[in-house]
């Protein structure tokens, strides 16, 4: 009992307990609570959903929105796509019935919410739009042009991309005003955050409805400003980017995912690279590099992304990525053509696995302080919430930007460690001027 004492009281007064308290009790509670929500506008209710596209996504959406109460039509290029999207609320509803959660008449009742259509014309009456087609900017404002002249007057005009910048994608509607990012994450009937992207000329009353829409589906909604990536898109990225960076550099497949498991992250970092798809964030680097002209810096990551989707193995939907698949999708473990690809260098015994761990968590940590700096990020309590319900930060940690407050020695050592990474990896992990003016004036995020 005394030994057992001694561990609890470490436990407890222990910095993981002040992370996690910070983040699951004081960040979780502020959102909850609206701190991001404009004040003194009245609440507003979503009766009917316009949901464009019926994909994965889409489908998703158009679920989360049946089961809380909402009316959906559910719209795609043709009526059997829209079908099919359905069936995937019809999977769901299948299981709680099953399972003892719901009834066989609730689970009619949901499924009565959702039309399929394939004519805008269906889409008469509705008071909010969310796009979720596929991630090309011209598509997403034809999409929104046709549904703009048939929808409510008012209807709040929702896009769920999840990296293109939500100004310009608003220059395809009348309304700029009453748009807004809406950025669910896969599977939507799980993935419990929204990220609700603030463009240059969205209204207070369009923020306000996107989180009384939140709400009313059950989400808990981040609210950042607007940017290629935003947030999430774009610190997850860095993850990715510095795991295939570390396979470039000679690091074992099976190392690199070991370091992310012993960070405390839920998936390894080359499975997620598969579960994203190479070529997307092939396609989301040349829109970047595009966009920066000679301000772009490459990343030695690029080589591998564009290596493994030479050799036809740009991840999961393809049945090929860094993991093997069976006819069924299901991972049946590294692809040992990795060894070839990219040949491990050194003695293994000799890898530095906190120094790997750390690589990754820096990775995102210091990019998350570059948002704070560009005004991406106004909210501490979003930054954290947002890191752990949406890209998966180790929960240890209390998020993303309280890692950063909570590294032993506080951000002092924090940006001096950062410096030493820097120097030996790259000039990504250097500190910005935000982080070197928090450390020497003794703040915290």
């Amino acid at each position: 009992m005394r030994v057992e004492g001694r561990y609890f009281v470490d436990i407890a007064r222990g910095q993981t307990a002040k992370n996690m308290i910070q983040a699951f009790w004081f960040d979780l509670n502020t959102i909850k609570a609206g701190g991001s929500r404009p004040k003194d506008l009245p609440r507003r209710r979503v009766s009917k959903a316009a949901v464009l596209g019926a994909g994965m996504m889409g489908a998703g959406i158009a679920y989360a929105c049946a089961r809380s109460g909402i009316d959906v039509v559910l719209k795609d290029i043709s009526l059997q796509a829209t079908e099919r999207g359905k069936d995937y609320s019809r999977r769901l509803l299948d299981s709680a019935v099953k399972r003892g959660r719901l009834s066989e008449a609730g689970r009619e009742e949901v499924l009565a919410r959702i039309t399929p259509s394939a004519e805008y014309a269906d889409l008469t009456g509705c008071d909010l739009v969310v796009e979720a087609v596929f991630e090309d900017a011209s598509l997403k404002r034809a999409v929104f042009a046709e549904a703009e002249r048939v929808v409510a007057d008012d209807a709040l005009l929702g896009s769920n991309t999840s990296t293109l910048p939500v100004s310009g994608l608003a220059e395809g509607v009348n309304r700029q005003k009453d748009f807004v990012g809406l950025h669910f994450f896969s599977p939507v009937d799980r993935m419990p955050l929204l990220e609700v992207v603030r463009g240059e000329r969205t209204s207070d009353e369009a923020l306000a409805r996107a989180l009384d829409f939140a709400a009313q589906i059950g989400k808990t909604p981040i609210v950042v400003n607007d940017s290629r990536g935003f947030f999430t898109s774009r610190v997850i990225g860095t993850f990715v980017y510095e795991a295939l960076a570390m396979l470039g550099e000679g690091i074992a497949p099976a190392t690199v995912e070991q370091a992310a498991w012993r960070a405390g992250y839920p998936v390894g970092a080359l499975q997620l690279a598969d579960e994203l798809n190479l070529e997307l964030l092939l396609r989301i680097r040349d829109e970047k590099r595009a966009a920066d002209g000679d301000d772009y810096r490459a990343h030695p990551a690029e080589a591998v992304a564009e290596t493994m989707t030479r050799l036809g193995r740009p991840g999961r939907a393809r049945g090929a990525g860094f993991y093997d698949y069976d006819a069924s999708g299901a991972r049946t473990g590294l692809w040992p053509g990795l060894v070839t690809a990219f040949p491990p260098h050194g003695d293994p015994a000799g890898i530095d696995l906190h120094e790997l761990t750390e690589r990754l968590l820096f990775a995102e940590a210091v990019e998350a302080a570059h948002c704070v700096a560009e005004g991406v990020l106004t909210s501490t309590a979003d930054a954290n919430i947002g890191s752990l319900l949406g890209i998966g930060f180790p929960s240890w940690t209390g998020g993303v930007l309280q890692y950063i407050n909570g590294y032993p020695g506080g951000l002092p050592a924090f940006v001096a460690r950062a410096d030493r990474l820097a120097a030996a990896h790259g000039e990504r992990f250097a500190p910005n001027a935000l982080l070197r003016e928090k450390a020497e004036h003794g703040e915290t995020f």
